[in-house]
């Protein structure tokens, strides 16, 4: 009998594996660094070959922990979205870098094609607005980029797609060219109504529609792996979920009226809706899974820059890691006006403005290094109140709480300021990989080693609950000053 299930989660700065049990137990982790490179301002791009290099380690190292004879029921992957890459189907050989989700170099092919008739016809098609964010026009940056990818293509030798493409075409020895529903559906090329590739994207992205993956149900049997390492041969890959729509699941979300927020590199809050709802506020609507053909929709805020704000200024001020900043953090008074706004990459939801770049806001002679830890605690906090604000205005309602996940949610002190700039509870699941939890339950599910009721059982002895401490002046205070800070950042972009 087989007895775990094996869950992959391919994030931006880290490859992760978890081996799950019949009880719905982490029996087994390992987790390996990826490497991303900046080569020009705005650029982000890492190397294909060694994602996959960081996904064999992780499993090896995963598996290497399990009792000696532990067999894989089942497989699931997770993984950062809207990161792309291309390579040949004969061989394996990656054409150019995996251009990444963060990365802006398609930022003039979109605005040489922005008009608002364009955009309408885009979201209508995709629940996605115009932004360097999405793959369609960093598909054509690549097939510009290296001549040889347009040959190969006429060839029929190319292939094109997101991450988790490239690991089932590696898993699978290159049998399988295939993605979810979920992934497709951040491409900016997928219709979400007609649930397929859209011709009429493709050819105004230059995107040829021949070198996309075949989109399968979230909880399809994508293939079966070729022998590995410890890995065994015929290994069924039973789940595929993008990192944001395996958080939901794996908080346990299966109907509408909650919402999550990941912090990892950078943030998503996504909740499910009961059918597709087209957003005023800045938001997204996507595909939250699609399991045995039928299709769940979501609204989704996607912050470009989160937790690596705080890794990124704790280089900056010379310390050693986030610990060291947060510690700096709670000596400030949290009476300073110092306003830290994060755009690194950018602004996404719900602003929207690639080509706006980080500032900091409100600082005279009397400010600290606390103060400016702080403010950069708070900013983390403050995006996701945005998208969370934007969330109850498409939705008409009132969110009671927010659940959270990603590595960040470990920081007492930023938890509780998100609770505080919220005003609301926040609910926060213990299981740290909780992408690679959540796509392992749908792969668990699938192949029938759990059910829900044991998932449900598990989650809730991994929660605890956070409650907002700040009164509501001092909250509305903060907010205003906030506020205030993303319009100067916003402002600046226009004027470049």
């Amino acid at each position: 009998m087989s007895d775990f299930v094996l869950a992959l989660d391919q994030g931006t700065t880290n490859t992760k594996a978890l081996a799950i049990d019949r009880q719905v137990r982490i029996a087994a982790r390992h987790s390996v660094p990826t490497p991303v490179r900046y080569p020009k301002p705005g650029w982000v791009e890492q190397s294909g070959a060694e994602i996959w290099r960081a996904t064999v380690e992780a499993i090896e190292g995963c598996l290497a922990a399990l009792p000696k004879g532990a067999a894989i029921a089942a497989i699931g992957i997770s993984n950062q979205r809207e990161s792309v890459l291309a390579w040949r189907r004969s061989t394996g050989e990656t054409i150019g870098p995996c251009v990444t989700w963060q990365c802006r170099r398609s930022a003039d092919r979109i605005d040489a094609i922005r008009s608002p008739a364009v955009e309408e016809a885009v979201v209508a098609k995709t629940g996605l607005g115009l932004d360097p964010l999405f793959p369609a026009a960093k598909i054509g940056w690549l097939l510009d980029a290296y001549p040889q990818a347009r040959a190969l293509a006429k060839d029929g030798d190319l292939c094109v797609g997101t991450v988790d493409s490239w690991l089932l075409f590696n898993l699978t020895g290159g049998e399988v060219h295939a993605t979810d529903a979920t992934n497709a559906s951040r491409t900016q090329l997928f219709d979400i109504q007609l649930q397929e590739w859209s011709a009429e994207l493709c050819a105004l992205f230059d995107a040829p529609i021949g070198l996309l993956p075949r989109v399968a149900d979230s909880d399809a049997t994508f293939g079966t792996t070729i022998a590995r390492g410890q890995l065994a041969a015929g290994v069924p890959i039973r789940a595929v979920m993008g990192d944001s729509h395996a958080a939901l699941f794996g908080h346990g979300v299966r109907r509408p009226g909650a919402v999550k927020a990941t912090y990892g590199t950078g943030s998503s809050l996504m909740t499910l809706t009961d059918a597709p709802v087209r957003s005023r506020s800045g938001l997204s609507t996507t595909i939250a899974w699609r399991r045995s053909g039928t299709v769940a929709y979501a609204l989704e805020g996607n912050i470009s820059v989160s937790a690596q704000a705080a890794a990124w200024m704790a280089e900056l001020m010379g310390l050693p890691d986030v610990d060291a900043l947060t510690a700096e953090a709670a000596t400030a008074s949290g009476e300073s006006a110092v306003c830290f706004v994060p755009a690194l990459a950018g602004l996404g939801a719900p602003h929207w403005k690639d080509r706006a770049r980080a500032a900091l806001t409100g600082a005279s002679l009397a400010t600290t290094r606390a103060d400016v830890a702080r403010a950069t605690l708070e900013a983390i906090a403050h995006q996701v109140g945005d998208v969370f604000d934007a969330m109850e205005r498409d939705l008409g309602a009132t969110l009671e709480m927010l659940s959270v996940d990603g590595g960040a949610t470990r920081n007492d002190l930023l938890m509780q300021w998100q609770s505080d700039l919220l005003g609301r509870p926040v609910k926060r699941v213990k299981i740290l990989e909780l992408s690679a939890f959540g796509v392992g339950a749908l792969a668990g599910l699938t192949s029938g080693m759990f059910d829900e009721a044991a998932i449900e059982c598990r989650l809730s002895e991994s929660v605890d609950m956070i409650a907002p401490q700040l009164d509501e002046a001092a909250r509305i205070a903060k907010a205003r000053v906030w506020a205030a800070a993303v319009q100067s950042v916003i402002y600046g972009s226009v004027a470049r």
